[in-house]
């Protein structure tokens, strides 16, 4: 039988697997590049940025909202959709929304910002070289508004250009995608992120590591305060990130 001092140490290595198991559920979307994939992006994640939530310092966080269940179908995938982001720091810039490919994801979106969900919200974490993302009430990388959706990839809409605006999320679950309110925007194409293959055909998302996210929008005004969005790796930050005044949805035939 074990001496206490080794069954001491093999309990605290337990303990430190589970924990580091338990720090690797987050909505972050993967910045790990595949070795096929080259040129600037890749030059500028070799450093793997940290992944994990962490509780990094917030001034001030917004009223938490929380929902029971995904809102039901209010908008209309044949009618056009804008999302306004103003930012506390002042600059605004607009997205168009895709309701045709994207249309549950498009409607959470909605339905979040004329409630005032994303009011207050920061930019937890933002990459260069890669992307900027925002949703998360609790500015760490691990909160949402208490449902999930799953993934509607379309091989219509990649993140093939600068400006994408696509959801983050935790991977597949129980054969669902586990999408809320956290979402990011890009800096440079993205295509490994895509949940579909190049020639159109549906990624097996539920195998572990595969990066399936929906793309339900794209910047088309206002790209360069994007750029501006301040840095932030929430595994190092001591600062909250930028604020979120509010979202302005318009709707129009």
């Amino acid at each position: 039988m074990p001496n206490r001092p080794l069954r001491v140490a093999l309990f605290a290595a337990a303990v430190a697997v589970i924990s580091l198991l338990a720090a690797c559920s987050s909505d972050e979307p993967d910045a790990t590049v595949p070795a096929s994939d080259t040129g600037q992006l890749a030059s500028t994640l070799t450093q793997t940025p940290q992944s994990t939530p962490t509780s990094a310092p917030i001034a001030k966080l917004p009223a938490i909202k929380t929902y029971t269940s995904p809102p039901p179908m209010t908008i209309d995938p044949d009618k056009n959709y804008t999302a306004t982001f103003q930012m506390e720091k002042g600059g605004e810039f607009t997205i168009d929304l895709y309701p045709k490919e994207a249309p549950i994801t498009v409607n959470s979106f909605v339905f979040l910002a004329r409630d005032g969900y994303y009011d207050g919200i920061t930019f937890h974490r933002v990459l260069e070289g890669f992307m900027a993302q925002s949703g998360d009430p609790t500015g760490t990388g691990s909160g949402g508004p208490g449902y999930t959706f799953d993934n509607e990839p379309s091989p219509l809409r990649r993140h093939d250009t600068v400006g994408t605006v696509s959801m983050a999320n935790a991977g597949v679950r129980n054969g669902l995608g586990t999408n809320g309110s956290q979402f990011f925007i890009t800096f440079v194409p993205t295509s490994f992120l895509d949940g579909n293959e190049p020639d159109g055909t549906p990624k097996d998302c539920s195998i572990p590591g595969t990066s399936c996210h929906t793309v339900f929008g794209r910047v088309t005004e206002g790209m360069d305060v994007v750029n501006k969005i301040s840095l932030r790796d929430p595994a190092r930050a001591t600062n909250p990130g930028d604020a979120i005044k509010t979202i302005i949805i318009t709707e129009s035939d």
